[in-house]
C-alpha cells in the first residue's frame, strides 16, 4: 500500500504539473470505484485545479468552488501519467482525469477492487475522510506521545492506526521501529519517556529520509514504480537477510496476508517473537532466541 512518502510524492508531482490547469473531464471505467453520487463527475468539467494535498494515505485534488476529488489507492491502486486522452486499460483501469496536456490514469493490480474515488463539496465534506491521526512529520513531541499512549495496542498496531497517526503503514512502521530499537510487540502505553522520544525521532527521521530519497529518484518525472519494498530498507521485506546494523538475520511475524519484519538482536534483546504459522508447524522445536537459530 502506498504510504506517506509515496503519497507525498504523488501530491508534489500532481500539484507541480497540473496546478491552475482546467480538468476537461473525469472518466470512470469501473462503476464501483466512484463511491459518491453528488457532486457528479460532470460537475468538475472546466474547473481549475487549485491545489493537491494529503489526508492520511488519501490524495485530495481541490478544484474551483471547493470541489474535491479524494483518491484512496488502498493496497494496489496506482496513478499513471499519460498523454492526453490516453485510453483506460481494460483489465486494470479504473478511471482517468483528463487535463489539457496529459491524462492521469487510476489503475489497480489484482482482483480485490478496493481503490476508491469520492467527489465531495466543501471542507466539511472533506473532513469526513480524515481519520483523525496526528501528522507524524509535524506533530510536536507531546502530541506524538499523547497519540501513542491514547490506546493500549502493540507498537506496530499503534503506528499503523490512522486514528492515531496519519499515513504510516506496515512498511515504514517496520523501518521506524528498527531505527528506534523497539519491539513491534511492545505495548505502546508502557513505553517510558526515553523510548517514546526515541520513537518520535525515528519516525521523523525515517519518513523524511524516504521522502527525500524518493524525490531524488523521481526528479522531474512521475512516480510510476510505487512499491513497499526497496533494497535500501533495513528490515522490511528482508526476512533472513542480515540486519545492516548488527548482521543478525532479520526475523518476521506473519499474520493473515501481512507480516512484520524486525531484528531480534537490535529490537527484542535476542528473543524471536512467536509466529503463529511457524509455531503451529514446529511446536516445541520453534527457536526462541538467536542463539537457538545459530545452533
Amino acid at each position: 500500500m502506498p504510504e506517506l512518502p509515496d503519497v507525498a510524492l504523488y501530491v508534489e508531482r500532481l500539484d507541480s504539473i497540473f496546478r491552475d490547469r482546467p480538468l476537461r473531464r473525469l472518466r470512470v471505467a469501473s462503476p464501483w470505484v466512484l463511491r459518491t453520487v453528488e457532486p457528479r463527475p460532470a460537475d468538475l468539467e472546466g474547473r481549475h485545479l487549485r491545489g493537491v494535498r494529503r489526508i492520511g494515505k488519501r490524495i485530495v485534488l481541490e478544484f474551483d468552488g471547493e470541489h474535491f476529488v479524494v483518491i484512496h489507492l488502498m493496497v494496489a491502486g496506482r496513478l499513471r501519467l499519460r498523454d492526453r486522452d490516453a485510453a483506460i486499460p481494460k483489465r486494470r483501469g479504473l478511471a482517468a482525469l483528463d487535463f489539457p496536456e496529459h491524462t492521469v490514469l487510476l489503475t489497480e493490480e489484482g482482483s480485490t477492487k478496493r481503490a476508491s474515488i469520492h467527489i465531495v463539496r466543501g471542507e466539511d465534506g472533506l473532513a469526513e475522510h480524515d481519520r483523525g491521526g496526528v501528522e507524524p512529520l509535524t506533530a510536536s513531541a507531546a502530541a506524538f506521545a499523547e497519540a501513542l499512549r491514547r490506546e493500549r495496542h502493540t507498537l506496530k498496531r499503534s503506528l499503523t492506526d490512522p486514528r492515531l497517526f496519519s499515513g504510516i503503514g506496515g512498511a515504514y512502521a517496520d523501518e521506524i521501529m528498527h531505527r528506534a530499537r523497539l519491539s513491534p510487540t511492545a505495548h505502546s502505553h508502557r513505553l517510558d519517556d526515553d523510548e517514546v522520544a526515541r520513537l518520535h525521532g525515528a519516525t521523523v527521521a525515517v519518513l523524511t529520509e524516504w521522502v527525500d530519497r524518493l524525490r531524488a529518484a523521481i526528479g522531474e518525472g512521475f512516480p510510476e514504480k510505487v512499491t513497499a519494498f526497496h533494497p535500501e530498507m533495513a528490515v522490511h521485506g528482508k526476512f533472513g537477510r542480515p540486519c545492516p546494523v548488527c548482521e543478525a538475520p532479520v526475523q518476521r511475524i506473519r499474520y493473515a496476508d501481512n507480516e512484520t519484519n524486525y531484528c531480534a538482536r537490535c529490537q527484542t534483546g535476542g528473543t524471536i517473537l512467536a509466529d503463529r504459522a511457524l509455531s503451529r508447524l514446529l511446536k516445541d522445536d520453534r527457536p526462541r532466541t538467536l542463539d537457538e537459530v545459530d545452533d
